[in-house]
């Protein structure tokens, strides 16, 4: 491999065979390609507007005049809550045949009063007619029309001459599941929604009842009792719908009604009083009707906050006022299919992200094998507010971004000085760069942005709701549809593809990460480069090496590299010509990354976000700073500066004052000087390049040196952050803190509105982070008193 020997400052033009490829980066720079058309909350910029997918596995593209092959899938509900009203399993018939791992799956939907588990399960394949798929789709047509709606008018519309068309559309099919073995889809149920009075009495031969059957007056007519019960009714006099579940057969129009004022009137007076109807059929027994559900999104987590589930009050209906609509339909039917616009959501979701996958790994060399899941993961955002979203494994990714950028900006630029190599890196870890990547590789239109909101899911089949299919290639030989458009935040799409890299790398090793960046034109390696330093020093003359090598537990193969990391700008040497910052440089990227590692793969069932938290306060310049004096690492930094003698002095003082048992987390009260933090990267550095970029030998050696490890039961939230989440729970006004600064004192005032009341206070510190962190912590502290004295 050629490296860069120009001198920095020299002019020259950067060889032609670097081994990173800016060339993503630069024109996204260069050409000014990234565009923001409006600006969002908090000054976030908006991306132009980016088509919404759909999958093509839901889509037809044929037409149907022939029968048509359906795969048959059984959707499992299991009811891990008490309700009045069992579940049911529902069938799902579609045109293709799922992946192995989205039919293996199994989720759970949150429901008042516990969850839902959700198993799906491939039974077979299933020859209908055309008929026949016109009956099924005039019967979830008919049943989710009125789930959705709560009325019969829109239906009637769009049922009136029903037909199957000839032009693009989702196609698949719901439907009620045949306890019977055998016969999975309950055609019965099905042919409900064909129901006509006219002929139901005619074509009625047997009854079930038996001995007890006999003719009701309905609105719609005469109707045998049997067919009444597991109805479902229109009440045109209110326009409410019911599911009819029973007969009252010791109550009729006759019967006494107790009023809310404890009085009794007959039903009779009753509809005579409030709806001017004269009953005729005064002696018919009156039927039991239960509301109908309302769908709702299942999908958002936190939605358990009932005990038990809410009952469905029943009511007393005469016969002779109610239309019947469908029959026969069980009343857990409609309750199982209440479920079905979540479940289907979040089925789409999934096959999106097998779209994607497939997409990112077309023409692949390598066998990788990624857990549709992880993807799916890596595009839902903390706005859809699910149990999964894209956050930790973005913090993955982004680790192993800035690891394997640097090491390789660190190999292929051997003299040039830190901030060179920062801005460099800055330039290929960017959120704009990062967005650029993901809007040419097409990843926006995948992107899940919001929550799920059961009105705007279409429904299968019903082609009156005006919904078009674009079909778009998203690579040379794949296509999925495009059925909206929506704005996608820059900084979304960034998060997005550092959550790729962190599914990839997740699942298929650093391989599969390093495929990924290069799937998308970021071009890196972790190949063995010599360093390259043009010098060498008698390291026993400047440093303790014994002690050094005995409290790292690592001999040093060239001890210069030990020099190096602990010299400071300030030490000027002829036989030192550089200080510890391009070691630092390393070293941060590589801690970062490992200590990520670390606990994203010891706490593997960590919510969402804890990933981040827990590096936040494990990962910072405080608590590398606190474990350099712990280890009296700041006796061994080679500096000539008195002022920095001077702030390590005061540092060292407060640390001990402190007595603290750990060296994570936001506890310390005063700054330190950043040599304090930067010689632990600095170290680490060394001796990643001293042990031919082992990242785990770096690991053996400073993690001692941060024990012990944070772990979710003793992580604390930075201040801030926690008073930012305390206000937005008890709906606190939080105002923006004010930054001052004087004679080099940074001053920060915090206030809070609060019932009335202001909550403020300023703290003074070295530096800004610390001083918003002591100020919030006070306010936070004094909120907290307040609401529990309240």
């Amino acid at each position: 491999m050629e490296v860069d020997t120009t001198q920095e400052g020299s002019g020259d033009p950067m060889p032609s065979a670097r081994s990173y490829q800016l060339e993503a980066s630069e024109k996204a720079l260069d050409q000014n390609t990234i565009v923001f058309l409006e600006t969002g909350s908090g000054g976030e910029p908006y991306k132009e507007e980016q088509p919404i997918y759909f999958p093509p596995e839901l889509v037809n593209q044929c037409t149907q005049e022939t029968n048509t092959t359906y795969h048959r899938y059984l959707i499992e509900l299991k009811q891990n809550f008490h309700h009045d009203v069992p579940v049911h399993d529902i069938v799902l018939a579609m045109r293709t045949e799922l992946e192995s791992d989205i039919v293996n799956l199994k989720f759970d939907l949150e429901v008042d009063g516990g969850g839902l588990t959700v198993n799906l399960k491939r039974v077979g394949v299933v020859q209908l007619t055309p008929e026949q798929v016109l009956t099924a789709r005039r019967f979830q047509i008919t049943l989710f029309g009125v789930l959705m709606e709560h009325g019969i008018n829109k239906l009637m519309e769009i049922l009136d001459g029903f037909q199957l068309g000839n032009n693009l559309e989702m196609d698949y099919l719901l439907l009620p599941s045949s306890s019977s073995r055998g016969r999975l889809i309950d055609w019965k149920c099905v042919k409900s929604a064909l129901f006509s009075c006219n002929n139901a009495l005619k074509n009625h031969t047997k009854c079930s009842m038996k001995a007890n059957a006999h003719v009701v007056q309905t609105e719609s007519g005469p109707l045998c009792a049997c067919m009444i019960r597991n109805s479902l009714v229109y009440t045109p006099h209110n326009g409410h719908i019911y599911c009819v579940t029973g007969i009252l057969k010791r109550l009729n129009a006759n019967s006494l009604l107790r009023q809310k004022d404890g009085s009794d009137i007959s039903y009779r007076k009753y509809y005579e009083r409030q709806h001017g109807i004269q009953l005729c059929f005064n002696q018919q027994a009156l039927l039991k009707g239960m509301h109908i559900f309302t769908v709702q999104n299942y999908l958002t987590k936190c939605r358990r906050k009932k005990e038990k589930a809410p009952r469905n009050i029943s009511v007393k209906l005469p016969p002779e006022l109610c239309h019947v609509i469908m029959s026969p339909i069980s009343l857990g039917t409609f309750y199982s299919f209440t479920f079905v616009p979540s479940i289907m959501h979040h089925l789409q979701s999934l096959l999106l992200a097998v779209n994607l996958k497939k997409m990112l790994l077309d023409h692949c060399m390598l066998s990788v094998d990624i857990p549709t899941i992880k993807v799916f993961e890596a595009i839902t955002t903390k706005n859809c507010q699910e149990n999964y979203h894209v956050e930790s494994l973005a913090t993955l990714g982004d680790s192993f971004l800035k690891y394997a950028a640097s090491q390789q900006l660190f190999k292929t630029f051997q003299n040039n000085q830190e901030g060179f190599l920062s801005d460099e890196k800055e330039r290929i870890i960017s959120n704009a760069t990062l967005c650029k990547l993901g809007c040419d590789h097409k990843l926006p239109g995948f992107i899940r942005t919001e929550s799920f909101d059961p009105k705007s899911w279409t429904i299968p089949g019903d082609n009156s709701r005006s919904y078009v299919l674009d079909e778009e290639p998203i690579s040379a030989t794949r296509n999925v549809y495009v059925v909206g458009r929506k704005k996608v935040k820059g900084k979304t799409v960034a998060d997005a593809v550092k959550a790729l890299i962190g599914a990839f790398l997740s699942t298929g090793g650093e391989n599969a990460g390093l495929l990924f960046l290069d799937r998308i034109g970021i071009k890196v390696d972790f190949f063995n480069v010599p360093y390259d330093r043009q010098f060498q020093v008698q390291a026993e003359r400047l440093v303790d090496l014994c002690h050094l090598e005995s409290l790292l537990n690592y001999s040093f193969h060239d001890p210069s590299l030990l020099v190096e990391a602990l010299t400071h700008e300030s030490f000027m040497l002829p036989e030192i010509p550089r200080c510890y910052e391009r070691l630092e440089f390393l070293g941060d990227a590589v801690l970062d990354y490992l200590i990520t590692v670390y606990f994203f793969n010891k706490y593997p069932g960590l919510s969402p976000g804890y990933l981040t938290d827990m590096r936040s306060a494990s990962v910072n310049n405080d608590c590398y700073a606190q474990s350099s004096v712990k280890h009296g690492l700041h006796k061994h930094i080679l500096y000539t500066s008195q002022e920095l003698q001077k702030q390590i002095t005061i540092a060292v003082d407060n640390f001990e004052k402190l007595s603290l048992q750990s060296t994570f987390g936001w506890e310390s009260e005063s700054s330190f000087p950043k040599i304090l933090g930067n010689v632990v990267e600095s170290l680490a550095g060394a001796i990643f390049i001293d042990s031919g970029y082992n990242k785990e030998r770096v690991f053996q050696s400073i993690r001692p040196l941060l024990e012990p490890m944070i772990t979710p039961e003793t992580m604390k939230l930075h201040p801030a952050r926690e008073l930012i989440e305390f206000c937005q729970k008890e709906h606190f006004n939080m105002k923006e803190p004010v930054l001052s600064q004087i004679n080099g004192i940074s001053s920060v005032t915090v206030e809070v509105e609060a019932e009335g009341r202001l909550f403020k206070h300023t703290s003074l510190a070295s530096d800004k982070k610390t001083a918003k962190k002591l100020a919030c912590r006070e306010v936070l502290k004094s909120l907290k008193e307040s609401t529990s004295r309240t």
